[in-house]
């Protein structure tokens, strides 16, 4: 195999391949971050109404006694939840996968 000083079609050849992620890497890449951040927003925008309605149909549904209504509310609420849970840990759950992703091997 040969050294990683070789030229990058050597390189490929022998099958050591390198990635690096840089956002100055493509032209448009803070215009592409704008987008995922304002992505980021609106799904942050629908989770918080989910979370909201869910709620309200929860607790209409327990105060009727009306048991569909609070079990969908309930479920509204911990998907919603769960969803901006995930949605604020995707940044440091991507880096973590990734940095796990480079030492393998």
């Amino acid at each position: 195999m040969p050294p990683f000083s070789a030229t990058p079609g050597a390189r490929i050849l022998a099958g050591v391949i390198s990635l690096d992620p840089s956002a100055t890497g493509l032209p448009g890449g803070s215009v592409l971050q704008s987008l995922v951040n304002g992505l980021g927003w609106w799904a942050l925008l629908a989770a918080l109404a989910g979370l909201v309605i869910g709620a309200a149909t929860w607790a209409l549904g327990a105060h009727t006694n009306n048991y569909q209504h609070a079990t969908t509310g309930r479920r509204a609420v911990l998907v919603s939840a769960a969803a901006a849970l995930l949605i604020g840990a995707a940044p440091t759950l991507l880096s973590f996968f990734f940095s796990a992703g480079q030492r393998v091997g």
